[in-house]
């Protein structure tokens, strides 16, 4: 292994495209194989990235919660199949909005816009492979009141009650559609489980992997300062600003709330513990089991057919479908890495890439909202040089 490239690149990033901070880890058989940081941690750029900056995860958030999900289904608390009215009542008559594009700018659909009745439930698997017809308007009226009434309190189970009157975008089933599904699942785990979603996930996934570094309110006066400088791309142009919260802040709805779609923040340290054990068939290397094989097996099937396939093609993901929540690739000739390889990424440019063929895991962390660059250029680019370098 020579990861020369790999470094070189990565230390190219500040200057090509103007990345401020940018770290990468990756494991083969529990062993590091690859670690490095580069650019600073504050805006004033006088902190270097060390192995306490945290990183706000966004949507990597998802592949934590599916892996919750699955435990439960391994259990027997929880069917694939089961229609999610059964945990959460609320959803147990859902309203589709009438008509509804997909093209930017993005106009969710309200309320008061012409509805009808859903003629399909949502399941189980339906929220896993956002084909629930679930919006992501984290602006909802819904929300902005249930953040209203409850002075910013609301807890997670009464947030996700909001979405449930928010319309669908789509008839459940029909197509793929980017939504608050993984936020909805939080609330099932929490009905099934009887816990928060955080202390399931410190019981169930953290401590038994060791790992101390993954927090949902990473706010907190002891955490904050420990948090990579966030900015974001400015549409239309290659500058990047300090970001100004709009977009991001969303995602946390309230101060209690626990968001399985975009939540916790992390050390890459922290992460690659996680996906290192999925990438060794659910063992960690620690010893700890989090998953079966047989469930990890299950990530690397796609969902996507037909129409929802068009649909996820969107994203810009070339060779891959959707999955169990993540991206899976389907195209050998599309990628370094091998098929079934899956992994998800974040919305300031986290990067998560699981491989339990050949035991290897990849995060990559930067911290940069709406800087779509990262995803079709960046991500593929990493990828590709880190399995060359593997191989060298």
């Amino acid at each position: 292994m020579n990861f020369n490239k790999l470094r070189e690149y990565m230390d190219s990033l500040h200057k090509e495209y103007g990345v401020p901070a940018a770290a990468c880890r990756i494991t083969k058989d529990h062993q590091v194989v690859f670690n490095h940081m580069t650019g600073y941690s504050d805006f004033e750029k006088t902190v270097p990235l060390s192995e306490d900056t945290l990183f706000r995860l966004f949507s990597a958030t998802k592949v934590v919660t599916m892996t919750a999900v699955l435990q439960l289904v391994e259990k027997g608390k929880l069917g694939l199949y089961d229609e999610v009215y059964r945990y959460l009542p609320e959803f147990g008559h859902m309203m589709v909005a009438d008509s509804f594009e997909f093209k930017f700018p993005i106009k969710w659909p309200k309320s008061t816009d012409r509805c009808h009745l859903a003629h399909n439930s949502i399941r189980i698997i339906d929220l896993m492979t956002m084909t629930a017809g679930l919006s992501y308007d984290t602006h909802s009226d819904e929300l902005m009141e249930i953040k209203r009434h409850s002075n910013n309190q609301a807890s997670t189970r009464e947030v996700v009650a909001a979405i449930a009157k928010m319309p669908l975008v789509y008839e459940p089933r029909t197509r793929y559609s980017y939504g608050l599904g993984h936020d909805v699942l939080a609330a099932v785990v929490e009905v099934v489980s009887g816990q928060k979603f955080s202390d399931y996930l410190k019981d169930n996934i953290f401590d038994p992997l060791g790992i101390k570094d993954f927090y949902f309110h990473w706010d907190d006066k002891n955490l904050s300062d420990r948090i990579c400088a966030l900015y974001t791309g400015v549409f239309g142009s290659d500058e990047i600003k300090p970001d100004d919260g709009f977009m991001s802040d969303s995602f946390k709805v309230t101060a209690n709330y626990e968001s399985g779609g975009a939540g916790l923040a992390g050390t890459v340290d922290a992460y690659s513990i996680f996906i290192d054990a999925l990438s060794n068939n659910g063992v960690g290397a620690n010893g700890a089991r989090i998953l079966s094989e047989d469930s990890v097996k299950l990530f690397t099937v796609p969902y996507t057919i037909g129409q929802m396939s068009k649909d996820f093609a969107a994203s810009g993901k070339t060779g891959y479908e959707y999955g169990l929540g993540v991206r899976v690739l389907v195209d050998p000739k599309a990628s370094r890495s091998p098929v079934g390889e899956f992994g998800w990424d974040g919305a300031a440019g986290a990067y998560a890439l699981i491989d339990p063929f050949n035991h290897i895991s990849i995060f990559y962390a930067q911290h940069i909202m709406s800087f779509i660059k990262v995803y079709s250029e960046i991500h593929p680019k990493i990828r590709d040089l880190a399995y060359e370098c593997m191989n060298e």
